[in-house]
């Protein structure tokens, strides 16, 4: 069969490129490895987790608010196989909806492992047969996978990744975690709220590195709330599991040993780029030094047919980052000139307080010796945060110090994930922070701290504190 386009993957990079190029008019094809479409995120990362973040919410606000709130009911009991059964069907459903898109946009299926046998043609092999297609134009979007240490043995029962995390058939009563980022914290929530004592060993002397230091700060003080230990500045040097029991040793600066026994340890210090079986060499297309795919500033490869999106290149590991790349690299086959600002793709952590934040970091502006001004203002002096009982969290505003343009935006606290999208917004139309600070906001809403913020950093001039 020959297809104008083929894309190597259906995670929300690939199956968003086949939409794209079926919509511009190119007969197109998509490969996938296993029996349903999606890949990491709708299958074993951001759906599934968000499904059990959102029922161990409920679960917690159970055990500790609802008696404030006028709400009385008996104890209630944790039933973890009806939360793995909901977030099952909520994948299932999905799933589904990205055939659904398939079907609609008269997009071919290939069930399998596809591989290049030459630039123009891949090799499907699936447990029942194998088949060749071609096509004048090929997207990769494998994405990634769990990263490891070298000394580490995931055994997969006691020693986990994020992937088995979201199949326990038993709440942990000690569940250690090897990393401080997004997954690990997000995971690591879960379990606190459903009665899991957590112990996070970080390398780095700060929560969620990647972010705004100010957010890993206030996230550490929510998540010792939970009855999080947090350990930071320690070096993981030996995990070893016997029976039912996991032991971690670890280092910190000062060469102190660490020593924490558990029943689970998630190791969860990232993703590495995912390109086995793929026979990359078969097409001529060159790797990094780090697994990655080498692409130019328009995603091609160096084969002048071949272009790579998502986790499997450059960038930070997001599924929305990946979409946009999908969609860029489409729009360019039928000639568009469609262009994406990386800078001002947000990223989100979905604890609770939510951690959300777009732009540059005040590391960031410091290490470039740029000249910018900080605004802050607390959630707790919000009427809608007092309302609900979510007084945890800030809003802070960075914006050059002689235009006012904002530079970043960074939230944590109730609903920083669906805020953060205001501030992409207002950032792609290079909004100063005056101008968000002269906009209304409606009151009561979360979406006031912002405003404030804005009116810190722009003259020192915020009404509410």
């Amino acid at each position: 069969m020959q297809y104008d386009v083929t894309v190597i993957g259906s995670g929300p990079g690939g199956y968003v490129a086949a939409i794209r190029a079926a919509q511009l008019g190119f007969k197109t094809a998509i490969i996938e490895k296993y029996p349903t479409l999606g890949g990491t995120c709708l299958n074993v990362g951001c759906i599934p987790s968000k499904a059990l973040l959102d029922s161990s919410e409920h679960f917690h606000n159970a055990e500790t608010t609802f008696k404030e709130h006028g709400i009385d009911i008996s104890q209630p009991k944790v039933n973890l196989k009806q939360m793995i059964a909901r977030k099952a069907d909520v994948v299932k459903q999905n799933v589904e909806g990205i055939s659904y898109l398939m079907n609609k946009n008269k997009i071919d299926v290939y069930e399998g492992v596809g591989s290049f046998k030459d630039k123009h043609t891949i090799l499907i092999k699936s447990q029942k047969e194998e088949k060749e297609i071609t096509s004048d134009k090929i997207i990769i979007a494998t994405g990634s996978k769990p990263s490891s240490l070298p000394f580490i043995k995931l055994d997969k029962k006691r020693v986990i990744t994020s992937t088995e995390a979201l199949e326990l058939k038993e709440v942990p009563k000690h569940m250690i975690i090897i990393g401080g980022g997004v997954i690990g914290m997000e995971l690591g929530s879960v379990y606190a709220r459903l009665g899991a004592k957590i112990s996070v060993v970080e390398f780095l002397d700060n929560l969620i590195p990647s972010m705004d230091g100010t957010m890993g700060k206030e996230l550490q003080k929510s998540l010792k709330k939970l009855g999080f230990d947090i350990y930071l500045s320690h070096k993981v040097t030996a995990v070893a599991a016997k029976g039912k029991e996991v032991t971690i040793t670890a280092e910190n600066s000062k060469g102190e040993n660490l020593e924490l026994k558990g029943d689970y340890c998630l190791v969860s210090i990232g993703r590495r780029p995912y390109t086995d079986g793929l026979s990359l060499e078969n097409a001529g297309v060159k790797m990094t030094d780090r697994g990655q795919i080498e692409v130019d500033e328009h995603l091609k490869t160096n084969v002048d047919n071949i272009w790579a999106i998502g986790d499997v290149v450059k960038g930070a590991m997001l599924a929305h980052k990946a979409e946009e790349e999908g969609v860029f690299v489409a729009e360019q086959m039928a000639g568009q000139k469609p262009h994406i600002n990386y800078n001002l793709i947000p990223g989100v952590v979905y604890t609770w307080p939510e951690v959300a934040s777009v732009g540059y970091t005040e590391e960031q502006l410091k290490d470039q010796g740029r000249k910018y001004k900080t605004g802050k203002f607390p959630y707790k002096a919000l009427g809608r945060a007092r309302a609900s009982m979510d007084l945890d969290g800030l809003v802070k505003v960075l914006a050059d110090k002689e235009t006012d343009e904002i530079l970043g935006i960074h939230i944590i606290g109730a609903r920083a994930a669906d805020m953060i999208a205001a501030g992409v917004t207002a950032m792609e139309f290079r909004a100063s922070a005056e101008d968000v600070a002269r906009m209304s906001h409606a009151h009561p809403t979360y979406m006031e701290a912002v405003k404030e913020a804005c009116l810190a950093a722009t003259d020192n001039r915020p009404i509410h504190v």
